[in-house]
């Protein structure tokens, strides 16, 4: 996107507050709602929809970046606005990537990891533990294969539970847990295989539904 046509998205979202009865109602915590879901239809469009489907997508997810500006925007305490947003962003990627725009070194994605923990690690100084800065938000499974890898970094046991015949719901959370801690150890995505299953359920219980339907008799 060029700057001309992100401006003039900035400045629509600009004048629909300015002038929608609705949208000057709304304030961050009425859009989380509207946050989620446009995420997750992001995350359709890349995983199972076309080119067309992953632009649309992608500007719904940018409007939701812009509408939270807005609202920023207007706070009459602790205002800032869409170039805040972008110049906040532009001057930490350029901080994390040293190899880039700086003089450090890395020709592996494992070296151009250890640069940008080294430069999150310093960003963050005030944190204490390696758990802060995860959202219990996430989904179920995307936040369990997050924490074990955060449980590895400090030398947590891996997770191992027989994965047969759960005795209790306990039990069952363990068994996800240790399936969840194998897809880490194999480089798997364990929320992403997850969708994908479903996906295939879904049509499998479309071909179910279209199959069981019999025509009326004349």
């Amino acid at each position: 996107m060029s700057e001309d046509a992100l401006r003039e998205a900035a400045e629509t979202m600009r004048v629909v507050r300015e002038r929608c009865a609705w949208t000057r109602t709304i304030v961050h915590r009425d859009l989380v709602p509207y946050l989620v879901e446009e995420s997750a239809e992001v995350i359709d469009a890349v995983e199972d929809g076309t080119r067309a489907d992953l632009r649309e997508e992608l500007g719904d997810l940018l409007w939701q970046v812009l509408f939270h500006a807005e609202i920023a925007a207007g706070d009459p305490d602790d205002p800032f606005d869409i170039d805040d947003v972008a110049r906040g962003l532009t001057e930490k990627m350029v901080r994390r990537h040293p190899h880039v725009f700086g003089d450090a070194v890395a020709s592996t994605p494992e070296e151009v990891l250890v640069h940008w923990n080294a430069a999150k690690a310093a960003e963050k100084r005030e944190r204490t533990s390696v758990l802060d800065g995860v959202s219990d938000h996430m989904p179920a499974l995307a936040l369990a294969q997050k924490l074990v890898g955060k449980a590895a970094q400090v030398d947590v046991p891996a997770p191992a539970h027989r994965l047969a015949d759960p005795a209790t719901e306990a039990e069952l959370g363990d068994a996800l847990l240790t399936l969840v801690q194998l897809a880490r150890t194999r480089g798997w995505d364990a929320e992403r295989a997850l969708r994908e299953r479903l996906r295939a359920l879904r049509t499998e219980v479309r071909a179910a539904e279209a199959s069981s339907v019999r025509p009326a008799p004349r």
